[in-house]
């Protein structure tokens, strides 16, 4: 209850906030030459709900890797540092670039921004025509990709992007789908309930008592954002799970309270990784909680980050079992990213099923896929996977990842980071993979998948 009361305090201040924010607009100032080894992004603005979040955000999507960041917004004032570099580790030195950074993080925090505090609400969502987006949680299990997608091309819908997270035997999924027919969104009200009760069921598999959730919407949003507050809101972080004690080295969370300034320190140490930031920002916030100060180091092969927070409503955390909540919280933010399995990455031009067909391959020949990312750029799909084999391990068997990448064409499908695995010459164009009739469609009656 306290947390939906701030919530709507927050909220009933939105127009005072954007009031301020127009009378002290943001300020971005990068610089160059400072720093030896990274580009300094400086911004000051007018302090609001989720600022912080809404910074990195911009960052981690212009593919910037953050080595040092400070953070300072106790008050009404927001004044953060970050060191940030290329993919490569090299100062930003294209103007273009650095002129996007100022520019985006310009519209992200300006008083038109569409950050809505409240988790009642939907983080960014507009109306769009271009897709429906589905969002799935629910029990994962090996072959889950393969059945949802399946069941998405019996019922004519196109993928044209998905990304998809398993974590703690639990599955979240956000799926942007267009009518076969039309490529466009899907807006029957009868079609849509159909989409929503099958995937339902799919989800829920053989084990009725395990909590499944299905949305379709019409709109846009942050989809790792989302996928975040999805895992979140289905606790993937209380359930354990053997595939833990992979994650090596352990990620070192701790929170202790700062009771003479009513802080609650968070610190966590673990081994760096893209992202890393942005995870562990985006959890505090769906958790309510605001960073007052902070400090961000990421040089090294390891990460060190200390927040200094309080909740919404102004405590620091308020008890043990909320701080093991905060502790689990992270720990499960972290790790939703690691350990994944080997990757594949698929890239060949697009047609309906073929997520289906491409998943439905790894299925026969026993792999499990645990993250996903899907996406459509023209013609193309570009799709991204990480498996794991029947025990679970990433060291997949080389003749079961040749024998994939035999039936889906070797110029198609690449393995990427087997310690054995090597580059093999084309040896057949990819066309036969798009057209043979090696991928007749089989009966989803036959699967189980479709209920007559």
């Amino acid at each position: 209850m306290d947390g939906d009361t701030s919530c709507s305090s927050w909220d009933s201040d939105d127009e005072y906030q954007k009031f301020i924010q127009k009378m002290n607009p943001p300020r971005v100032m990068i610089d160059n030459t400072s720093c030896a080894n990274a580009t300094v992004v400086h911004v000051d603005s007018a302090n609001k709900y989720g600022i912080l979040l809404e910074v990195v955000q911009v960052l981690t999507e212009l593919q910037l890797i953050v080595k040092k960041a400070y953070i300072s917004s106790d008050g009404g004032w927001f004044m953060d540092v970050f060191n940030v570099t290329d993919q490569n580790g090299q100062k930003i030195m294209n103007e273009l670039v650095l002129g996007d950074i100022a520019k985006y993080i310009h519209k992200c925090l300006g008083a038109d921004s569409c950050f809505l505090p409240s988790r009642r609400r939907s983080v960014g969502v507009e109306p769009s025509s271009d897709y429906t987006s589905i969002e799935l949680t629910g029990t994962d299990r090996p072959g889950l990709l393969s059945e949802v997608s399946a069941v998405l091309t019996n019922l004519e819908c196109n993928v044209v992007n998905a990304e998809v997270w398993t974590h703690n035997k639990r599955a979240a999924a956000v799926m942007q789908v267009t009518d076969r027919e039309t490529g466009l969104a899907i807006s029957d009200t009868e079609r849509l309930g159909r989409i929503k009760e099958r995937l339902s069921y799919v989800f829920k598999g053989s084990n009725r008592s395990q909590g499944t959730k299905t949305t379709v919407t019409m709109g846009i949003a942050h989809t790792e954002r989302r996928l975040h507050q999805m895992m979140l809101e289905d606790r993937d972080y209380e359930r354990y799970d053997k595939d833990r004690t992979n994650v090596n080295p352990t990620p070192m969370v701790s929170v202790v309270n700062w009771l003479d300034k009513d802080y609650s320190v968070v610190n966590i140490r673990c081994k760096d990784r893209p992202k890393l930031l942005f995870d562990t920002v985006c959890t505090l916030t769906d958790m309510q909680y605001v960073v007052f100060h902070g400090s961000v180091d990421s040089e090294g092969p390891e990460a060190y980050q200390e927040y200094y927070i309080r909740h919404i409503d102004g405590s620091p955390v308020n008890s043990e079992a909320e701080r093991q909540r905060v502790i689990q919280c992270l720990e499960a933010a972290i790790e939703r990213r690691v350990s994944e399995g080997l990757k594949l990455e698929l890239s060949t031009g697009d047609r309906v099923g073929l997520l289906s067909d491409v998943t439905r391959i790894f299925r026969e020949n026993g792999l499990t896929v645990t993250r996903a990312e899907v996406s459509t750029k023209g013609d193309r799909a570009v799709n991204t996977f990480y498996v794991r084999d029947a025990a679970g391990s990433s060291a997949v068997d080389l003749k079961t990842l040749e024998a994939i990448r035999q039936e889906i064409g070797q110029t198609v499908l690449e393995v990427k980071g087997h310690p054995d695995h090597r580059k093999s010459p084309p040896e057949e164009s990819p066309s036969r993979f798009l057209f043979s009739s090696l991928f007749r469609p089989r009966s989803l009656y036959s699967l189980g998948l479709i209920r007559s």
